[in-house]
């Protein structure tokens, strides 16, 4: 991933690894190829214990258009087509799955897959000029796979009016949906998501891992399910290292030393 003209660029640094869509001209379209560099990557840093925080961002003057339509129009085979949504889908898969939080940081637009996407990373910072759509009804393909994740994210009538009208809402609207977790200038973005990022390098890995995995499996069970599952969870996570210093840390009054 390290050549120039690589349809996908990535940096390792401090426990945080930048994971950067470089199709600028397309407007980081998500092509067959580019969807399956981006999944090989996880791959790869979910085996990397180093790691703390992923970065998503994109090089250019948007973050990610959606699909590569270019590419859909160019090959007349459904069989692709199903290729191309299934891949699609096990990217976002992959985001979830990973192990450490992923930071979504956006400028420009934000639609259809592109708008997926923002709603499939655990965090988003978006710039103040950002926009967000899923705009496919307005070229008769509705956006079902981005449903999935917006319905997931917002409420089901602000996901159903983005849906239905494929109008563009404005960063600050986005805020309000629960779309993004803040915007800031786009001068700042930059600095705002490289806080957020070290914010989380400095909790215990090992616990941030049992956290986010335990968050979405709640999510997909009945209530009282959740409950059970859940405390199952902390009882087990009280006997992990990290947690016994950090127990042990608050009540001495001292910083805790973490093992992960």
């Amino acid at each position: 991933m390290e050549r120039e003209e690589s349809l996908l660029l990535r940096e390792d640094k401090n426990g945080i690894c930048n994971l950067t869509l470089n199709r600028p001209k397309a407007r980081n379209a998500l092509s067959f190829e580019l969807m399956g560099l981006i999944i090989a990557e996880l791959k790869t840093i979910n085996k990397n214990n180093n790691l703390k925080v992923v970065i998503l961002d994109a090089k250019g003057p948007a973050f990610c258009s959606g699909h590569d339509l270019k590419e859909l129009k160019s090959v007349d085979d459904h069989e692709f087509t199903e290729k191309v949504f299934q891949k699609c889908s096990n990217m976002m898969m992959e985001i979830m799955k990973l192990r450490i939080p992923v930071i979504a940081k956006v400028h420009g637009i934000a639609t259809a897959a592109g708008c997926q996407l923002v709603a499939t990373c655990d965090l988003a910072i978006a710039s103040n000029e950002s926009v967000f759509a899923t705009p496919g009804v307005n070229i008769g393909l509705f956006c079902t796979t981005p449903s999935v994740a917006l319905s997931r994210v917002i409420p089901r009538k602000k996901s159903l009016e983005m849906l239905l009208t494929g109008e563009n809402i404005s960063a600050e609207t986005a805020v309000k949906f629960g779309l993004i977790n803040s915007i800031v200038e786009k001068e700042k973005l930059d600095a705002e998501v490289e806080r957020l990022a070290r914010v989380i390098t400095k909790k215990p890995r090992r616990v941030i891992e049992i956290g986010k995995k335990a968050f979405y499996e709640q999510l997909e069970k009945p209530i009282s399910q959740s409950y059970d599952y859940a405390s199952g969870i902390m009882a087990k996570n009280m006997l992990e290292d990290d947690c016994i210093e950090g127990i042990s840390a608050f009540v001495e009054k001292r910083k805790p030393i973490w093992k992960s």
